[in-house]
């Protein structure tokens, strides 16, 4: 078994047509985040921590954001291609935790609409949990957000 950790930060987008995306969940509402991909942060800490445990780089080796074939990406989809990628070098996801820190949006009332669509691109348990960092910082003052995620995977 092996363990791997995750982390990815954005901030919010000005401009009022980019969705916020989180978890493959969207969410109205409140402005999207930057990001070459969709920017869905969630996605981006879980696919690093999968990647991480299995030492097969990370997001932004595989997926750089200097490459205009990832621009717009679904992160779901970078997501599931790291997952096959674990399957070939022969590791199975036993599962993954990721907290998602914001001051908004509020995470739990999605929160099991995320851990259903990651549960289902990785193919094991996915919790999330929404933190607020009580107005401390550039998270505090509502800037952006940011994602921890961990994961544990196993031989096949």
């Amino acid at each position: 078994m092996r363990v791997g950790h995750g982390f990815d930060t954005h901030r919010f987008s000005d401009d009022p047509d980019r969705p916020l995306i989180l978890g493959g969940v969207r969410f109205e509402g409140v402005p999207g985040l930057v990001g070459h991909s969709d920017g869905d942060a969630v996605a981006h800490a879980v696919t690093d921590a999968l990647l991480s445990a299995a030492g097969l780089g990370d997001i932004g080796v595989l997926f750089p954001d200097t490459d205009d074939k990832w621009a717009g990406a679904d992160s779901l989809g970078l997501l599931a291609d790291a997952v096959a990628r674990l399957g070939d070098a022969g590791w199975r996801v036993v599962n993954a935790d990721c907290t998602v820190v914001a001051e908004a949006p509020r995470i739990a009332p999605r929160r099991d609409e995320m851990q259903a669509r990651l549960s289902e691109v990785i193919g094991a348990p996915v919790m999330v949990k929404g933190k607020r960092a009580e107005a401390m910082g550039a998270l505090g003052r509502g800037e952006g957000l940011a994602c921890w995620a961990v994961a544990l995977i196993e031989r096949q």
